[in-house]
């Protein structure tokens, strides 16, 4: 475990805790109502997520995860950190809460991760919330150079040793607009080259997940297609960009709504929570 207790300023949740089959996983379960589940993606936690929780938490049942290797979660020996094993943990999470008629966010890897935990649970999924991210193979050139370049020893080491993931793409010139104590609630959580595991791992399943994103591609129409949906897109994001990805989007969901948020970047939930979290009370009513 990481040895980092958040600002309840800050993060003002109660911890909890839950035994999968891999590994210790931390969780936020606040509120009451309708259950939204909420997935991140890499370099970020659940503390992504602090102010759409605290904006919804009156009225619905708000549910933000950390990934084993992520955030206060375990590092447990013998994990794989794939996209694969991060799907199934979430969904022994969401069958040990009993979650149903519960909306699923994800964003980045949170994407694929929350749709491959949703797909064989669809009967109880009510709606579907995605915000810069994909759920098909990634083809781009750009996408597919930085998984081979990070996949590399020296930068792996640059990862694993100065937390490279973190301190360039996330708290770099690039990123979201951060306190320096919400800049130091992300490093914390990785705080140690054993700690960071989990992030290495992540680049590299931009090209190993691809047989669960070709599976994806097909199931998410399939299976979720017809389910109220809703994209929250940052619209200057440069990994997902909307032009790409929102076409893709909208041929998988019959039902879906789009809210394009301009000024956004990649990290939408630092850019613009309450944006999103008008968008999805006006969806989910």
């Amino acid at each position: 475990m990481v040895d980092f207790v958040p600002d309840p300023s800050l993060y003002p949740f109660t911890s909890r805790w839950f035994d999968s089959s891999a590994g210790r996983v931390h969780y936020v379960d606040e509120g009451v109502g309708p259950p939204i589940v909420f997935c991140h993606g890499s370099p970020t936690w659940s503390f992504l997520y602090r102010d759409i929780v605290k904006e919804l938490r009156g009225r619905y049942r708000c549910i933000a995860v950390d990934y084993l290797g992520f955030g206060l979660s375990e590092r447990p020996a013998g994990y794989g950190y794939t996209i694969a094993e991060h799907t199934a943990v979430l969904g022994e999470l969401i069958d040990h809460l009993r979650l149903d008629d519960f909306v699923l966010m994800g964003q980045d890897w949170g994407g694929p991760i929350g749709l491959g935990a949703a797909v064989p649970r669809a009967d109880r999924v009510r709606g579907i919330v995605l915000g810069n991210t994909a759920f098909w193979p990634i083809e781009q050139l750009a996408n597919r150079a930085f998984s081979v370049v990070m996949s590399s020893r020296p930068l792996q080491r640059r990862i694993l040793e100065r937390n490279l993931l973190v301190e360039r793409f996330l708290l770099g010139r690039g990123g979201p607009a951060l306190t320096a104590a919400e800049a130091d609630h992300y490093r914390m959580a990785q705080p140690t080259e054993e700690a960071r595991r989990g992030l290495a791992a992540m680049p590299g399943e931009i090209r190993a997940a691809r047989p669960l994103l070709e599976d994806l591609a097909r199931d998410v129409p399939a299976r979720l297609g017809a389910k109220p949906a809703l994209a929250i897109w940052g619209m200057r994001d440069v990994v997902f960009r909307p032009r790409a990805c929102l076409p893709r989007v909208r041929s998988a969901f019959t039902r879906l709504d789009v809210v394009e948020l301009r000024h956004a970047k990649h990290f939408i939930q630092e850019d613009a929570p309450g944006e999103i979290a008008e968008a999805i009370a006006d969806r989910f009513r």
